[in-house]
């Protein structure tokens, strides 16, 4: 059976010691080579052409990060999985930005960091539980700014109705009748929702309905 061949780059001697001791237990793993720094990474993936680099991301002499960017552009073969103590968005996102192919945490178990090797290597992606909830809470907040950002979602229901009724071209006496309320009363919320969208005119207000698929053409 062909051997999956690691690099451990870390700068710390007793974290590359645990870590190759545990990958000794994996029949289908084998070690054959560290550094403790991105530079020295580098040169040992030249001289040792690993399959996998296991790769901290805080070091001297060049970072993991740095060093992930060189490596997928110069060796596309070798594969890196970034191993830190971090697993927020603010350090998962930049390392798959560079090229990792997954993402795993100092503390995980060895079962996963024997099937984060694995996964890697195949060409598959692998972020650990904890990586993978970083993401999903940086899309979803991504997701929240992105509507606060937009006025739409400012205007209450009550102005998202006199909007719809107001570009399909009813008139406030209309709107009044339908709605249950009095001319005045739409007229104000009217104004109001304009204020909120930045829109002076009825024209501007149609164009924006038809944007935002209120009406269609």
């Amino acid at each position: 059976m062909k051997k999956i061949r690691v690099l451990v780059v870390d700068d710390h001697t007793l974290v590359r010691d645990g870590i190759r001791a545990l990958l000794a237990l994996a029949a289908d793993i084998e070690v054959v080579g560290e550094a403790a720094s991105g530079k020295e990474a580098l040169q040992k993936v030249r001289q040792l052409e690993p399959n996998v680099v296991l790769m901290d991301l805080a070091m001297p002499a060049m970072g993991g990060l740095e060093a992930t960017r060189r490596i997928r552009r110069e060796f596309p073969g070798t594969k890196v999985l970034a191993v830190t103590q971090y697993d927020d968005s603010e350090y998962v996102i930049p390392v798959i930005a560079a090229g990792a192919y997954g993402f795993i945490t100092k503390s995980a178990a060895f079962s996963e960091l024997a099937s984060a090797i694995q996964a890697v290597h195949n060409g598959d992606s692998f972020l650990s539980p904890s990586a993978a909830a970083a993401l999903v809470e940086e899309c979803q907040q991504k997701t929240n700014d992105k509507a606060e950002d937009d006025p739409y979602q400012q205007l209450t229901d009550r102005e998202r109705e006199v909007l719809k009724l107001v570009v399909e071209g009813n008139t406030a006496r209309e709107i009044a009748e339908i709605m249950v309320i009095s001319p005045k009363t739409v007229e104000w919320y009217k104004t109001s929702l304009m204020k909120k969208l930045n829109i002076h005119n009825k024209a501007d207000l149609i164009r924006y309905a038809i944007r935002k698929r209120i009406i269609a053409l």
